[in-house]
């Protein structure tokens, strides 16, 4: 500061109101102090603005899932990348971390609040039963919920906006195509029972099953992970009436899944078609080629970006709704064998 000063021709208190977008000086001078604060490379500290209560210039954001299936999993990697381009522009920090479950990641929320370690945060994953809502009122702490709050969470949170996606109608658009093909025997292979898109997507295809008659269409949980897909793949097409098609929760385990068919001696999709919900690269990497709802996700995460950013900047909450992810037909679905 006082470099600045004494290279603008100003008083050191000029130079904080010029950095700080208070009044007190002319333009002319504000330009000036920040022609020279940029010759000099200086940028402001977080650490002094968190501690006169002007703010940390960063966000959090926690995942709460297992660490393992983090590693293959493309939607965070492109969320994270729509997320950081917003808050670049906003010259935003983002502090990230995973954590083993919920309570876990509440007490992370508690640590930063009572640090000033972050201005506001992104919230992954909405729970059925979900006590961060409420936590993130109690705080005062400004926040965005990628997804949507389950239908009986009854609000209102005014610190809380929503980025919500529209997984009934997605799950709708998935089975209405594959009856169309002809399949009564769909089994979803899905992701933690305890999220909230899981119950909606398990009460989507439940009631479209039960709208068109289908009796032969069940959903089955796992961890999202290759693992668990390809023992539950194998589990249902051994069985005594197998599925003649499968609908997986992420990428990941649509492959694993076609690999464990075609292990099994059955072919994709003559006897078993595949449907992944998140499209990527992996989705074209394997034979055949996967069948994939696809949405921008990167977009996805530019948007909760900047509905956090409008929230700091003294914006009322509300909900916004992202495009329906589009139904991509490739290599392996086709019609369910007579």
């Amino acid at each position: 500061m006082k470099d600045i000063a004494q290279r603008a021709g100003v008083s050191e208190s000029a130079v904080s109101f010029a950095l700080n977008d208070r009044p007190g000086v002319s333009e002319v001078t504000r330009d000036r102090v920040r022609r020279v604060a940029e010759q000099l490379g200086w940028r402001p500290s977080t650490a002094a603005r968190a501690l006169s209560g002007e703010g940390s210039a960063t966000v959090g954001l926690v995942l709460a899932r297992p660490a393992a299936t983090l590693g293959v999993d493309s939607f965070f990697l492109q969320l994270i990348s729509g997320i950081q381009e917003v808050l670049a522009r906003r010259q935003l920090g983002l502090l990230f971390q995973v954590v083993e479950d919920v309570d876990a990641e509440c007490a992370v929320y508690r640590r930063w609040w009572a640090e000033h370690r972050v201005d506001g945060v992104l919230v992954v994953d909405p729970r059925t039963d979900d006590p961060r809502p409420d936590l993130l009122d109690e705080l005062g702490l400004p926040g965005v919920v990628i997804g949507a709050l389950p239908g009986d969470d009854a609000g209102p949170h005014p610190g809380l906006s929503q980025v919500r996606a529209d997984d009934t109608g997605a799950m709708a658009s998935i089975v209405g195509r594959l009856h169309e093909l002809g399949h009564r025997r769909i089994v979803h292979i899905a992701g933690l029972p305890s999220f909230a898109h899981t119950e909606r997507r398990i009460e989507s295809l439940r009631i479209e099953a039960a709208r068109r008659g289908l009796d032969g269409v069940r959903s089955l949980t796992t961890d999202y992970s290759d693992t668990e897909g390809a023992a539950v793949t194998r589990r249902v097409l051994e069985g005594g009436t197998p599925p003649t098609a499968l609908i997986y929760d992420n990428d990941v385990m649509a492959a694993a899944g076609a690999a464990v068919t075609a292990g099994l001696g059955l072919s994709v999709p003559r006897d078993v078609s595949v449907v992944s919900w998140e499209d990527s690269a992996l989705c074209r990497l394997v034979h055949p080629w996967l069948t994939a709802l696809s949405r921008d996700t990167i977009a996805f995460g530019r948007i909760a970006a900047g509905e956090l950013a409008a929230l700091l900047d003294g914006g009322a909450a509300r909900s916004v709704q992202v495009p329906l992810p589009r139904l991509i037909e490739r290599e392996s679905t086709g019609e369910a064998r007579k």
